[in-house]
């Protein structure tokens, strides 16, 4: 690890009370200008791990710390954490918990006058980093209280950004985001110059990889497990890392059924494009070979048919929706979810998708048109607003309708939260918290139709397959689900039906595979397509093609 701009020892972090370590042991260096990428399953420890950065593990959040974590050479130990301050800039992976300002610009200029910077310093440095995330300059005096939650993580990295520190440091910084912003906000902290040094956590791995020199895997029990440039690293240990519930990049899943196949490129593709264009070079039986062994994967990502759709549940006539205390965001808005049918819900941050999720739940009271339907349960964005409860098991237990001591075990150990069912809600990882908000709304039998905002946000590839068994057995029982998301591979998977908000109305209301063929509409509405929706189609394609050749 000689020259290290960052440097973990054999660091080992436990929390009071806790039975085993969080995080450890670990032994990580982080070059000038390295882009490293840092996965693991839910609750290995890596936010935990990137708080021992500066020192705020242990110095402000209490746990004990082994090893020795440095920066440029000097221990992290000797000075507070706000002495690293022109050093290391972080962002949380709760944005909101960081955000202190009335104002957008009151927040962005934060730490910058903390700094004691000079004043055309500070306000050519909001101006910039303003402008690098794509916020309007006549958001400066707009209040943070009414920003939407993704609009909310972009004034956070914002604010980031501004310090101009050599190390930047990103727990789920596109967590939030639409499809179109996450990927600009991919290419703006990992693309261009080498100037800034980046060690990122984040689950959006296709778009990412092409951009990363190193990652770094932990396990379970927070240590590392592997680590080494992304092509190898998933090619090799990817099927390891899926079956401890990580994430890995979906065109490295095809890659790895090729490989499996005997039919693998020399070198991983670190995209779509790059997969597609191997597979065309394949002739006769290889290519035959190959479309059997991609089709499986790219197959799974649709939804199974679904018999069961009955009536509306809910329905919205010509609803004008606004948030609370705020003005109206959305008008004219005729949209019915139906028993058994899973409704996605998609736009860019900002379009008021949480206002008609809250709506069609008729938890917001409308200001013009009418709703039709009882009331609905909703699991919000922030999961810390639905909890009222001292533990964890206490939390499923008042949701549950069978409320019996077995019942709430299985509940929990259902949604991986058995470990930690004596727990304050508000101890937990924010994977868990996002788990338990998702078990207290599903186990009751109260509300027909449950709405559920941003259900997979942070969670891993396990969790994530949890919560989409869930959805699509709700609905096969007949409940009513709408789900707001902006993992567009998800709402494929998992929806019937999706709506688009764009400009204050529905500006589609389709399947979901034909909304996202329809390329003009998405970027309207600051989406993208699904990574797997181009395998789909050179699938499709070659299907078609086969039976063209039969006939």
């Amino acid at each position: 690890m000689t020259g290290a701009h960052a440097c973990w020892d054999e660091v080992r972090v436990r929390y009071p009370y806790a039975a085993r370590d969080a995080v450890g042991p670990v032994s990580l260096g982080l070059a000038p200008g390295e882009r490293l990428l840092l996965l693991g399953p839910s609750d290995s420890g890596k936010s935990t791990l990137l708080q021992t950065l500066t020192g705020l593990i242990p110095q402000s959040v209490p746990a004990a710390v082994s090893g020795s974590v440095t920066l440029n050479g000097v221990s992290v130990a000797a000075h507070p954490p706000s002495h690293w301050a022109r050093t290391v800039s972080q962002l949380f992976q709760d944005a909101e918990q960081t955000l202190c300002g009335l104002s957008v610009e009151d927040e962005i200029a934060f730490a910058l006058e903390n700094e004691a910077r000079p004043a055309a310093d500070i306000g050519r440095r909001v101006a910039a980093a303003m402008a690098s995330v794509g916020l309007p300059d006549n958001w400066r005096s707009r209040r943070i209280s009414t920003l939407s939650g993704g609009e909310r993580q972009m004034v956070a990295l914002a604010a980031t950004l501004a310090a101009d520190a050599p190390i930047f440091v990103a727990d789920e910084p596109t967590a939030s985001l639409a499809p179109a912003v996450a990927a600009r906000m991919i290419a703006l902290l990992l693309g261009g110059d080498r100037l800034r040094t980046v060690l990122v956590v984040d689950h959006r791995l296709d778009g990412m990889i092409r951009h990363v020199d190193r990652v770094v895997v932990l396990d379970r029990d927070g240590a590392v497990l592997v680590q080494g440039p992304p092509g190898p690293v998933f090619r090799d240990h990817g099927d390891r890392l899926e079956d401890l519930g990580i994430w890995t990049p979906l065109v490295s899943r095809f890659d790895r059924a090729l490989m499996r196949a005997g039919l693998a490129a020399p070198r991983p593709p670190a995209g779509n494009d790059d997969l597609i264009s191997w597979l065309d070079g394949l002739r006769g039986a290889d290519r035959h070979r190959a479309f059997r062994a991609v089709e499986p994967i790219a197959r799974d990502a649709l939804p199974a048919v679904n018999l069961r759709r009955g009536g509306p549940v809910a329905r919205l006539e010509q609803a004008c929706c606004a948030p609370l205390f705020g003005p109206v965001v959305l008008s004219g808005i005729s949209l019915a979810v139906c028993s058994g049918e899973v409704l996605g819900i998609l736009g860019a941050n900002g379009a008021g998708k949480s206002t008609l999720g809250g709506s069609l739940a008729g938890l917001l009271r409308l200001r013009g048109g009418r709703r039709h339907g009882p009331a609905g349960g909703m699991a919000f964005q922030n999961p810390e607003n639905q909890f009222t409860q001292a533990s964890v098991r206490d939390e499923v237990r008042r949701a549950s309708a069978d409320d019996s001591a077995r019942a709430v075990a299985e509940a929990l150990e259902d949604w991986g939260l058995g470990e930690v069912a004596g727990r304050h809600p508000f101890e937990l990882s924010q994977g868990q918290k996002r788990r338990l908000a998702l078990a207290t709304l599903t186990v009751s039998d109260r509300w027909p139709l449950l709405v559920l905002d941003e259900p997979t946000s942070g969670l891993d590839a396990a969790s994530t397959r949890t919560v989409a068994r869930h959805i699509r057995r709700l609905a096969a029982a007949g409940r009513a689900l709408a789900v707001i998301t902006h993992d567009l591979d998800f709402a494929l998977k998992v929806c019937d039906r999706a709506a688009v908000l764009q400009a204050g109305a529905v500006s589609a209301d389709a399947e979901p595979v034909q909304i996202f063929h329809q390329a003009g509409l998405l970027a309207d509405a600051g989406l993208r397509a699904p990574e797997v929706l181009p395998m789909l189609d050179w699938v499709e394609g070659k299907r078609h093609r086969a039976g063209t050749d039969r006939c």
